[in-house]
């Protein structure tokens, strides 16, 4: 029987290992995003920068069902693996691909049928409401495959392959970055470029998921209708919360995307490029839930409970690092953001406050994302769920309302930054009393029904 790669061997080079790989893959994701956003830029009109900004805080909460969907996929088959069951794991990874692609298709159905309404909600008005809808109808049903590309990626790193997992958005993401100018500038599609370069990049991903983790790998089993009986339930166990949590982000954006379109249309535009940033510069902040899930999983199912506080110390201090460094390198380069994306008067007020400010409160997001690696890996994602919606459903728009009667739309980034510090803290500190509390009599029960369901380790029913 193989043994989990998470298993023995420094937990350290663990979390540096499989973040690094996680967040290079997740960085040039968000870099080929940027790469489009400053391309549309170059065109010299803020309105369609503002569109990507509307379209962004739509189809932000469609994605991050996809990214809960791989959460609860890789918590899952980590355990497996770690109590040994391999055949269970690989049955589980081909139900988890077709339960998530249908959630998707019926995400992506409704946002389509309702997304006039939605952008109206946040503040999108005459064409740049216009501009935003025709972008998220040709882009929205690509959600389906990416689905199944961040399930097969999460797959991957449930096993230990962060770099093939990284593969899957490398390469998907060097064709969109050779594609994209030429579509928007020299064919001059403008909006309509950069929705084609989405959808292309997006079903280039499923197909190198499928690869490596079908073809290559064979982690993944062909499903059946009895195996994704079998999976649903679990499954739903952990999703249910996990998709709950993803969607605390988009809700704070969303709401936090209206409180900044009173300001009109420059305001927008910087704020799409703070969310832009954001995801560049924090691909290692946001790789670390997905990419230390299966350690914790794979531990969690072996009852190594050293090895699981180990790693969630690890985290932490990764986290520290992490953003110390970037926080420097963004502070740096703020005249190159601001001559690169041509933004001034307010626009420039909010990338300033960004990068002084709102990039030293990674510290704390940092931390809360490392607890909820934790409690959605180790039997409590409701827990991950209470947190986030604590800091982006409860206290980011009040304090961000506050903040802007002062500091104008800056205070939008004030307001988010101190949302974060506060839950950051108490996360942080509830994820470590949890691992520190774990014992023998908490090691995952094999057959129950909020766990995975072999009757025996050796991986049998």
């Amino acid at each position: 029987m193989e043994e989990g790669r998470f298993l023995t061997g420094s937990t350290m080079g663990h979390v540096a290992r499989m973040t690094a790989t996680g967040a290079f893959g997740i960085t040039f994701v968000f870099l080929v995003d940027a790469a489009n956003l400053f391309w549309l830029s170059q065109l010299g009109d803020s309105t369609l920068v503002a569109a990507i900004g509307f379209a962004y805080a739509i189809q932000f909460f469609s994605v991050s069902i996809g990214v809960g969907l791989m959460i609860a996929t890789t918590a899952l088959i980590s355990q497996s693996i770690g109590i040994g069951a391999r055949d269970l794991s690989r049955h589980q990874a081909g139900a988890s691909v077709v339960i998530s692609a249908i959630t998707l298709a019926i995400v992506a159905t409704l946002i389509f049928v309702f997304r006039d309404t939605l952008l109206g909600w946040a503040g999108a008005r005459g064409e740049t409401a216009n501009l935003a809808s025709r972008y998220l109808a040709m882009t929205i049903f690509s959600l389906v495959p990416m689905s199944v590309s961040l399930v097969c990626s999460g797959v991957l790193k449930a096993d230990g392959y962060g770099a093939k997992a990284m593969y899957v958005a490398l390469y998907a993401g060097l064709v969109l970055m050779v594609i994209d100018p030429f579509l928007i500038l020299w064919l001059e599609l403008g909006l309509d470029g950069a929705a084609i370069g989405v959808v292309v990049f997006r079903i280039l991903m499923m197909c190198l998921g499928v690869f490596y983790a079908v073809v290559q790998t064979g982690l993944v089993a062909r499903p059946s209708m009895a195996s994704i009986a079998r999976t649903l339930r679990p499954f739903a166990w952990i999703a249910i919360p996990a998709i709950a949590t993803q969607m605390a982000t988009p809700a704070g954006n969303y709401v936090l995307t209206m409180v900044m379109s009173s300001f009109g249309d420059d305001a927008v535009a910087a704020w799409a490029v703070v969310s832009r940033l954001t995801v560049l510069a924090f691909g290692g902040i946001f790789a670390l839930s997905g990419a230390i899930g299966g350690i914790f999983g794979q531990n969690y199912g072996a009852g190594q409970f050293e090895r699981i506080r180990a790693t969630y110390r690890d985290a932490l201090v990764f986290c520290l690092i992490y953003t110390l460094i970037t926080w420097a390198v963004l502070a740096s380069a703020t005249p190159l953001i601001l001559r690169g994306f041509g933004l001034t008067g307010q626009g420039a007020d909010v990338i300033r406050a960004f990068t002084f400010v709102g990039v030293g409160g990674f510290v704390f997001v940092g931390a809360l994302f490392a607890s909820n690696a934790a409690f959605n890996n180790l039997g409590k994602p409701g827990r991950s769920t209470c947190v986030n919606w604590l800091k982006d459903g409860v206290l980011s728009w009040p304090a961000a309302a506050l903040l802007v009667v002062p500091f104008g739309p800056a205070g939008v980034i004030y307001g988010q930054a101190a949302a974060g510090a506060v839950v950051g803290t108490l996360a942080a500190l509830w994820g470590w009393r949890y691992v520190a509390s774990l014992t023998v009599q908490d090691t995952p029960d094999p057959v129950s029904e909020h766990s995975f369901q072999p009757t025996d380790r050796s991986g049998s029913r």
